[in-house]
């Protein structure tokens, strides 16, 4: 999965469409499975990047890996106090998770003052007093000027920087669409006692069994992107499943589907299971390439060979050949995986923004006036590749973000972005390609029209390249696929078999 965030323009119709569709149960008011953020923030819970706080994803002890979260002789010690779990505060301030009012308005008893939509509690049902949290408090940079220094991401830049980014005059946000992330070494799964959480062989798909889970809430701790929720009626855990259903019929996830912006992409990767260890090992700079190298490229005749022999089929190989998932994490090395560090090793990637331009009040106006001008290019309507600091988003925050504080990661990504503007525009303009440029960024100009056609032109069935489920090669016993719970069937010592 990719998305670029070039091309996302906050609307949230991907979290509209997850939220009906998914959690507008009782229990689950408070679960955003999909969630627009906006960045510079603390996001939604707080502070969810804050793995000190939190204890979320894997750490590096020697040659192994262990849980943050800590020892198994810790985890039985908080066995029935979990003190590094999300608190409802966290999700929506000191109040419950709260709708308003809205009958009010409609009430046909007259009164002399005007009436008001207040907002009230879904869960006690009570009226609440101010407000002062939501899950999209921060919209728009609503809070960039408290929250916003908040930001994990900001670490390693001093206090002075920080400031100098945030005010107003050259202030930046972009939006940040978040979703379970469906990882390669997941560590929800990790951490489950029950064996609740499980990822699927067929799709790599991370899911919860509901049967199975005893809501220990590990896995919420566990989580480094905190996208698993306890709802609070079923005494379950419960997390996005990818619209599972959708695409083992061969259709995209709804969030993708009802995407205004264009801006993700859906399709098949394979990737090496031997060198899973290897790569999460790797240290922090290291990490996205490792990564990379874990992701087998579908187009090579032994990969084709050895991906049959474990019984994938020719449209699942075709699949991965058409999706262009590969190729913009990849063979481009365009997308970027969000947090590297927490070693969970995501399988949701992001095209890092080409941000806006500073401003220079004054210095280019025709007065003296503060006049809020950009900064002009050297040469052109366009920055050129030496030009990337007159970019508004430091380029070391965009570092901790997508490269585990690794610049040349994410330097390669918007260079590579910004060549291609500059070449489109050759075309268009110039009337002639500009292919030195492309040569400077280590692209070609195959690879130029293959990118603007996966980022700017491709229909819907180019984004999203989903084969259908094998269902007849699914080898489990239907009764213990349609889901049942209860002592008599499910003990301890008589597990669930999958």
């Amino acid at each position: 999965m990719t998305f670029n965030l070039e091309k996302c323009i906050g609307c949230n119709t991907c979290t509209v469409a997850c939220k009906n569709i998914w959690t507008n149960r009782k229990g689950t008011e408070y679960m955003w499975w999909n969630n627009v953020e906006t960045k510079p923030g603390i996001g939604y819970p707080k502070q969810w990047e804050k793995q000190d706080l939190w204890k979320g994803g894997w750490v590096k002890k020697g040659n192994k890996l262990k849980l943050r979260y800590g020892s198994k002789a810790y985890m039985l010690s908080n066995l029935f106090f979990n003190p590094h779990t999300p608190e409802m505060k966290d999700y929506y301030g000191k109040n419950d998770v709260y709708e308003f009012n809205y009958k009010d308005l409609q009430s046909p008893e007259q009164s002399k003052q005007q009436p008001v939509a207040r907002p009230k509690s879904m869960v006690t049902g009570k009226e609440e007093g101010s407000i002062d949290w939501g899950v999209n408090w921060e919209d728009n940079a609503g809070g960039a000027h408290i929250t916003g220094k908040q930001d994990i991401n900001f670490k390693e830049m001093n206090e002075g920087e920080v400031d100098a980014t945030l005010k107003f005059r050259d202030v930046f946000y972009f939006y940040l669409p978040r979703i379970c992330n469906h990882c390669v070494n997941p560590g929800c799964v990790s951490a489950c006692p029950s064996g609740a959480a499980y990822k699927r062989d067929e799709d790599g798909i991370v899911l919860i069994d509901q049967d199975r889970c005893r809501n220990w809430r590990y896995c919420i701790s566990s989580c480094p992107y905190k996208k698993v929720y306890y709802n609070w009626t079923s005494g379950k855990m419960e997390k996005c499943i990818l619209c599972y259903p959708r695409i083992e019929s061969g259709l995209p996830p709804a969030c993708f589907h009802s995407c205004v912006g264009k801006i993700r992409s859906f399709g098949v990767i394979f990737y090496d299971m031997d060198r899973i260890k290897e790569a999460a090992l790797a240290n922090d700079e290291n990490l996205v390439e490792e990564q990379r190298k874990v992701i087998l490229d579908p187009f090579d005749p032994k990969i084709i060979e050895a991906a049959k022999k474990e019984g994938i089929s020719d449209d699942w190989i075709d699949a991965a050949q058409r999706s262009p998932i590969y190729k913009l994490v990849k063979k481009w090395e365009l997308a970027l995986p969000l947090h590297p560090e927490f070693r969970t090793m995501p399988s949701l990637f992001y095209i890092p923004p080409l941000a806006p331009i500073i401003t220079s009040a004054g210095k280019h106006s025709p007065s003296t006036q503060d006049i809020f001008d950009m900064e002009k290019p050297s040469a052109g309507p366009l920055l050129s590749l030496d030009e990337l600091d007159k970019f508004r988003v430091p380029l070391k925050y965009l570092a901790n973000m997508f490269g585990a504080g690794n610049e040349e990661v994410v330097k390669k990504s918007l260079l590579r972005q910004l060549a291609i503007r500059h070449y489109q525009r050759s075309i268009r303009v110039d009337k002639k390609p500009n292919v030195k440029i492309l040569d400077r960024v280590g692209l070609s100009e195959k690879d130029a029209q293959e990118i603007v056609r996966a980022l700017s032109l491709a229909f819907l069935n180019e984004r999203f390249v989903v084969p259908t489920k094998k269902s007849e090669k699914v080898n489990v016993d239907p009764y213990t696929e349609r889901g049942f719970a209860g002592f008599d069937h499910m003990t301890p010592w008589s597990p669930m078999k999958r």
